[in-house]
């Protein structure tokens, strides 16, 4: 199920499910997208003073009432992590999810840590979601703006997504899934550890030694996660070593799959990234490098 594309007046509720909220950041965003002609509305969360443990934007339970809340607004129509960090994972189980299906479909955008709750938002509500640059980080530059926001407004213009070269090459079709390596490494054994069956793979991650995204993998696989996997978008993997150990790696620990993967999509922790939608068809052509997605992200 699509949520439905957003129009001019419409509300987005900004929160803060993970990480505390730089100020700085957030004041100098806040002004792009109401230039988009939406109201803002700010969660308690995102201007809240880091909760106790200190990389935390809130308790657990604040955390999980500020986007349930936004959820359930009926005047909201997108709700949008302002930053990712850490701590997703600890609220899911606060949510009351019967209660959002309740509410009907809304867009939910961000990336990092907010993989988990794309996770979520997939198993609990059947619900497509944005894998896309947050306003709060220093990678919200215009590139990532401007796609972001034809993503959510004018879906159709960007069903095809370019970059990158074939580490595999040929094309495979499937259903869009992924996100953040780590987080989808610790979902495993989780309600929402999903699987890549059929589907076509984003992965890219931040600040990971070689070793550690080796370990990451190694689980995926061992765990099965990759079984029936039909293709794999690799994007940055900034901070994360020598590129080319992690060329190395992700070709040794992946390539066996035997499904077609492009390197270096773009996506990610990393300037000009583009918003890619989770949870609906999708075509990858490795040689070309392209993504091209069967019908809009939003209705």
């Amino acid at each position: 199920m699509r949520p439905p594309r957003l129009r001019a007046g419409d509300t987005v509720a900004l929160v803060a499910p993970a990480g505390p909220v730089p100020a700085d950041l957030l004041e100098k965003a806040v002004p792009v997208l109401r230039g988009w002609g939406v109201e803002v509305r700010i969660g308690p969360c995102v201007r809240s003073s880091p909760g106790s443990p200190a990389y935390l934007s809130g308790s657990d339970a604040a955390r999980a009432a500020e986007f349930t809340e936004a959820w359930l607004d009926p005047g909201v129509r997108c709700v949008l992590a302002a930053r990712g960090g850490y701590g997703v994972q600890r609220m899911l189980d606060l949510v009351d999810w019967a209660a959002l299906r309740e509410a009907g479909p809304k867009v939910l955008a961000g990336s990092s840590d907010i993989t988990a709750l794309h996770r979520a938002v997939d198993v609990h509500l059947g619900l497509s979601s944005l894998f896309s640059p947050m306003p709060a980080s220093v990678l919200f530059d215009d590139f990532a703006v401007e796609h972001l926001r034809r993503t959510l407004f004018d879906p159709e213009r960007n069903l095809v997504v370019r970059g990158g070269s074939a580490l595999v090459p040929g094309r495979a079709s499937g259903r869009s899934t992924g996100g953040n390596l780590s987080l989808l490494a610790a979902g495993i054994g989780t309600p929402e550890q999903g699987s890549a069956r059929d589907a076509v793979v984003l992965l890219e991650d931040v600040t990971e030694s070689v070793y550690r995204l080796d370990r990451m993998l190694t689980q995926l696989l061992r765990s099965g996660w990759f079984d029936g996997v039909r293709g794999i978008v690799l994007g940055s993997w900034a901070a994360c070593g020598d590129p080319a150990e992690v060329r190395a790696l992700l070709l040794e620990r992946l390539g066996p799959l035997g499904v077609p993967m492009v390197e270096e999509f773009g996506f990610g922790h990393v300037a000009s990234s583009p918003t890619l939608p989770l949870g609906v068809p999708v075509s990858l052509d490795a040689d070309l490098g392209t993504l091209t997605f069967d019908s809009p992200a939003l209705t």
